[in-house]
């Protein structure tokens, strides 16, 4: 019965959704309040008809009922409560259902807190909005459906996928939701700005929050993962360029562009076209991602790979939704009128520079993962694009635009002296020069990218600093009155200044783990002993014990350092029975200098165990760094000035001076 109810709130959340498209901008384009009005009540009525539609298969989750199809195809009794929730978002039904969820918690959170919008604009997006909700509704609804049933009731489920039963996998996919889906807020405000034929400040403040938001959700997401294929999957790495990941990874260079563009338009009038176009391409995007982890063309953990008609119908949404916003752009924004002109050397100058940096780089990561899929389907010929592509294209772009970081936020508005910023960078300079150095010296001149990275990680931790002092005044006035200066600056100020610290942490843990890794694999039986590094780590026994839903074998393995105990790690391999399926489960032991990190393979007491060992220098400052950018993203949404209007320029203003807000 109440999955019943939740295929009737689907249902009924179908034919809000229609009529929140329609009413909504009908009263934008007669100017009548009432209708304009109308899509706030129907996008909560929407985000509650599906709320109880997700919470009716969460409920046929927990209790295990296997009469429901897709509980049968991805639970079991016997799994933890965490995974049988999990297992909600872990297949593709349950996952689209999610999909919907997060669009009409977006367009919910407009309605509810957007009272400072235009009415209008708000009527335009959330019309927007729920024509993406309307086509989603009606794939699941024909073609996904969740709340199938089977008659009779098997009387135990197939389980989740093992692979995806860790705490890990359960909040990457809600995380990379809301990034994912986040973006279509951005998309409707742009799609809505084009109707209204107007983009200004007010506009670029009034969206900023939302794409922050997504950003920052889709940051964390993505984190997650990593961290995830890091410990989970047993092979020491924690990024592969696989497709899936760079389904991810596209949307989030696209959406850090749009916030740097979004903000020369609230700053300085400009940029209107782009960033509305940047808002397009980046929901489009992500509707890539949905399309690829669901037509079946990727074989991946993360990808949902079923009926290729399904994919089609996904494709199709995205064709329609994403040709026609193109086409709408390509008729309107040649009306946009342009605002306040700089010259290219300048705090504009500097952030179309890093536009333009991001957007190639997206194109080279779209080229890498499309091309060899797109080869395969016209020729039948399989390609492999792989890291070495990658660290050809990819890595060479990404160097000008980190030296630009350190040098971007010193330019003054609308013209600024080159000189002069890279003058007051002394101390950077300094700073990268002293750990360059340090590196190459301590490296034995062994590698240059060591020493680039590194280098480059110092200069922006320099860049960031002197910004900081420079905005404070430091030594300039009195340490009372910098102090005061310093509790005067905004949410947004210290945001951008931790997520860019963060970005310096990742870089430091990436390279350090890239050029300085040790790696060690062998064959071992309890008593033999496998030298790593300066480790020793000594195999004492193979034992099993049960799971509550697998069996589980793990080594006891003791690590010593000169003869100094250090640590006892115990890497795990699981059985699950119910899908015949092995997991590996890691054992690291992390400090703030390295992880080691040890997984043990198949094996038996007369021939031994596969075992692996990696040393992965300084990688916790990945994870640190990674959350310093999500803490980043989080404190710039603290600003009160991103829910409150944007004051309009003054034509002729002078240009603010290097340190103001």
């Amino acid at each position: 019965m109440i999955a019943e109810l939740g295929h009737f709130a689907l249902i009924a959340a179908l034919f809000v959704a229609l009529a929140q498209a329609v009413v909504p901008m009908v009263g934008a384009n007669r100017r009548d309040l009432a209708l304009m009005d109308f899509g706030r009540y129907a996008a909560s009525a929407q985000f509650l008809c599906i709320a109880i539609a997700f919470a009716a298969l969460t409920h046929a989750y927990i209790i295990s009922d296997f009469s429901v199809a897709n509980v049968f195809q991805n639970s079991h009794s016997k799994q933890p409560l965490l995974y049988k929730i999990s297992g909600v978002w872990g297949n593709h039904e349950g996952s689209m259902l999610f999909w919907v969820l997060i669009l009409a918690l977006f367009g919910f959170a407009v309605a509810a807190f957007g009272n400072n919008l235009p009415a209008s604009l708000r009527a335009r997006a959330l019309s927007v909005q729920a024509m993406i909700g309307f086509g989603f509704l009606v794939f699941i609804l024909l073609t996904s459906n969740p709340f199938e049933r089977l008659d009779p009731a098997p009387l135990d489920g197939r389980e989740l996928n093992p692979l995806l039963q860790d705490p890990g996998l359960a909040f990457h996919p809600p995380m990379l939701y809301l990034g994912y889906v986040g973006f279509s807020m951005a998309f409707s405000f742009a799609i809505a700005a084009l109707l209204e034929g107007r983009v200004d400040p007010a506009w670029a403040r009034w969206v900023r929050p939302w794409t922050l938001a997504a950003w920052t959700a889709l940051t964390g997401g993505i984190v997650l993962g990593s961290w995830w294929a890091y410990y989970e999957l047993g092979w020491g790495g924690w990024w592969f360029w696989d497709p899936v990941e760079n389904a991810s990874f596209m949307p989030w260079l696209a959406g850090t562009a749009l916030l740097h563009s979004a903000i020369v338009v609230e700053k300085r009038d400009s940029l209107k076209s782009w960033t509305i176009l940047l808002a397009i391409l980046t929901f489009a995007l992500s509707l890539m991602g949905t399309f690829l982890v669901r037509s079946g063309v990727l074989t991946s953990v993360h990808a949902f790979a079923v009926d290729p008609e399904r994919g089609l119908f996904i494709l199709g949404l995205m064709i329609l939704a994403v040709g026609g916003s193109l086409a709408l752009f390509a008729m309107r924004a040649p009306v946009l009128k342009s605002g306040g002109l700089f010259r290219p050397i300048s705090r504009e100058g500097g952030l179309v520079l890093n536009n333009l940096l991001l957007s190639t780089a997206c194109a080279t990561v779209f080229i890498g993962t499309l091309y060899p899929l797109f080869l395969d389907a016209t020729t039948g010929q399989k390609v492999s694009v792989g890291p070495p592509f990658y660290n050809a294209t990819f890595v060479p772009l990404m160097i000008p635009l980190l030296v630009l970081l350190g040098v971007g936020p010193l330019l003054a508005w609308k013209r600024a002296d080159i000189l002069q910023a890279l003058t007051r960078l002394w101390a950077a300079a300094v700073l990268t020069a002293i750990v360059c150095l340090f590196i190459w010296s301590g490296d034995d001149g062994k590698s240059v990218g060591a020493v680039v990275g590194f280098g480059i990680a110092a200069w922006i931790v320099g860049g960031v600093l002197t910004e900081y002092a420079e905005r404070i005044r430091l030594f300039r006035i009195s340490i009372g009155a910098s102090l005061r200066r310093a509790t005067g600056l905004s949410g947004s100020s210290y945001g951008m200044m931790l997520a860019h610290l963060g970005l310096a942490a990742f870089i430091t843990g990436a390279v350090g783990d890239t050029f300085w890794g040790v790696e060690a694999v062998a064959n071992a039986r309890p008593g033999d002993k496998i030298t790593l590094g300066p480790y020793d780590i000594t195999f004492d026994k193979m034992s099993r014990e049960p799971g509550p839903n697998y069996e589980a074998e793990f080594a006891t393995m003791t690590v010593t350092r000169d003869g100094e105990p250090v640590t006892r790690l115990r890497p795990e391999r699981r059985i699950y029975p119910v899908q015949r399926m092995p997991t590996t489960e890691a054992a690291i032991h992390t400090t703030l200098a390295r992880d080691l990190y040890v997984s043990v393979g198949e094996g038996n007491q007369a021939d031994g165990w596969a075992v692996h060992a990696w040393i992965n220098p300084l990688v916790p400052w990945m994870w640190i760094g990674a959350l310093m950018m999500v803490c980043g993203g989080l404190v710039s949404l603290s600003d009160r000035r991103l829910r409150v209007g944007a004051p309009k320029r003054i034509s002729g203003a002078a240009p603010q001076p290097v340190g103001g807000d």
